[in-house]
């Protein structure tokens, strides 16, 4: 079974969440991706609980479809390793600070003279430059200087931190992705190589691009519910009576008046029209009195026969029961290295010719170091010699 991006060979030095799911993502779609680990620093994805079997379910998603080789690159000779490998993985990430791979004898340009076609993508915080180049950060940093943290939360409670990773893979993996394609692409029309530097900061910023564009026209700051679609409007969540959630997006004429003749309360459509935010305070009040009055099943038996665009929000468990969750096929169960199943979320994109591959959870460290050795060209005495000296752990 093949995938579209089959002649793919990836290198992938990342560590943590945003690189290594951006290479999950192009191994499901059929990349030859080898992790390069070191060999003796803890893992904390590896370690995180819940554990099952001889690693955790979160590093088994991650990594699913990738080998591992471990390599000790302070080690000498550790970096000539990675310069052979690269003669044929032709496309490498990183996720370490600006200069840790140059210091490693390993960065772009002396990888570079080793294969001039080379695409090499850095993915940090902060990007190759200005002053916070060498600064740590996480996905709530990101969103925070970027601006996003200041429109999203409650008036009263301020800032939350999300459920998801969102400067982390929204800004960080999927920016990876279209990095490396379109690199890729430019390199089959051109047959040149290049470095593709993806900041999470930067990304965070172009998410902020419908609240951006207000404020560059009318140069206010926008604030929590402040803005129809962050809990400004009506465009919210509403609670029921036994304490579960509704969402309600019914924004277009036809969605928000079928939404108050399905809660019996008609006299509410033209106040939906307003755009005067303190009207939509108040109206955000009499559709929370009204939800508020019946259960969670009640509503879920109203809405099912409507299409106005309410949802309920769900928990994991009624998620992986939906009928449209198992309709799209996106539970899988690949092998672990013990012999048993893993059950992962699968990868959403479908397509008419091919599908996704799926060959295995995250292996241990180096266990596929002799074949992908091998398949690169070493001799048995190289990797014995490797193996001695340590570089392979």
């Amino acid at each position: 079974m093949t995938g579209p991006l089959d002649s793919l060979k990836i290198l992938d030095f990342s560590t943590l969440l945003p690189g290594p799911y951006a290479t999950m993502f192009l191994a499901d779609l059929g990349a030859d991706v080898v992790r390069i680990e070191a060999p003796n620093r803890p893992d904390i994805v590896r370690l995180s609980p819940p554990l099952d079997g001889d690693t955790s379910a979160w590093h088994g998603l991650l990594n699913r479809s990738k080998r591992s080789l471990a390599l000790d690159l302070k080690k000498p000779g550790g970096s000539d390793v990675v310069k052979r490998l690269v003669e044929t993985y032709d496309i490498v990430l990183e996720q370490f600070r600006p200069g840790v791979m140059d210091r490693l004898g390993v960065g772009y340009e002396e990888l570079k003279a080793v294969n001039p076609k080379l695409i090499y993508c850095a993915l940090t915080g902060y990007g190759q430059t200005g002053p916070y180049r060498d600064r740590a950060g996480h996905d709530i940093n990101y969103l925070s200087l970027a601006g996003v943290s200041s429109h999203t939360g409650r008036k009263e409670h301020g800032p939350f931190p999300m459920g998801l990773q969102v400067a982390d893979v929204g800004a960080g993996s999927y920016n990876v992705m279209v990095g490396i394609l379109a690199a890729e692409i430019h390199r089959r029309e051109t047959g040149e190589g290049q470095f593709v530097d993806v900041s999470m900061y930067d990304g965070s910023l172009a998410w902020n691009a419908q609240a951006a564009s207000h404020f560059f026209v009318s140069g206010d700051d926008p604030e929590w519910e402040g803005m129809w679609l962050n809990g400004g409007s009506y465009y919210d969540y509403y609670r029921t009576r036994d304490g579960r959630y509704l969402s309600v997006g019914s924004l277009e004429p036809q969605f928000w008046e079928g939404f108050c003749q399905a809660i019996e309360r008609p006299d509410l459509i033209k106040r939906g029209y307003s755009l005067d935010l303190a009207d939509q305070r108040q109206l955000k009040t009499a559709i929370q009195k009204t939800i508020a009055s019946r259960d969670f099943d009640d509503w879920l038996e109203v809405f099912a026969a409507v299409d106005v665009c309410v949802e309920p929000v769900l928990n994991l468990s009624e998620v992986v029961d939906h009928s449209q969750f198992q309709a799209r096929e996106m539970l899988i169960e690949i092998p672990k290295t013990d012999g048993g199943l893993q059950r992962q979320i699968g990868n959403p994109i479908k397509f008419s010719r091919g599908e996704s591959v799926y060959k295995f959870a995250g292996a241990p460290v180096g266990v596929h170091a002799q074949e992908i050795l091998e398949q690169s060209g070493f001799s048995q005495t190289e990797i014995q010699s490797l193996a001695e000296a340590g570089i392979l752990g």
